[in-house]
């Protein structure tokens, strides 16, 4: 496997929720108010908890650092974004139903991506090397 394609690969990903988790402290306001509209609970706490798990999962990706844990904050990042603010079922004009399930499938996809680094790190004896993970930290701790 192309380790320069993995590294950049990485790099990319992990860049867009970098990005997204510092917007989440940055725009803050902006984002409390688009979730108090989508009435999730605690709004701005959930702004700040959230930028914070993106911004900690980008970082273990980008930095090669607990690369699987970091693949699994983004997972559930990604899952509850999906579920809780692009209901594209519950639309019934039909170019908000477009673009909401737009926004649906690529935070879905965005997490099946995640779960293939997840996958790819976690896997031991293998002989792709994403970073140091949590699975290689278990393994070392009981040796």
């Amino acid at each position: 496997m192309n380790s320069t394609a993995l590294l950049v690969g990485r790099i990319f990903i992990a860049l867009l929720f970098v990005n997204g988790g510092i917007a989440h402290f940055t725009k803050s306001a902006a984002m409390t108010g688009y979730a108090q509209y989508k009435k999730v609970p605690a709004a701005k706490l959930s702004v700040l908890a959230s930028g914070l798990l993106i911004l900690v999962g980008g970082l273990f990706i980008l930095l090669g650092v607990w690369v699987d844990l970091g693949a699994l904050l983004l997972v559930l990042f990604l899952i509850a974004s999906a579920l809780i603010f692009h209901t594209f079922w519950k639309e019934t004009d039909a170019t908000a139903k477009q673009n909401e399930s737009t926004a649906f499938f690529k935070n879905i996809a965005m997490a099946g991506f995640a779960l293939v680094i997840f996958g790819i790190t976690y896997k031991h004896g293998s002989s792709v090397d994403l970073g140091w993970s949590i699975s290689k930290a278990h393994v070392l701790l009981w040796k």
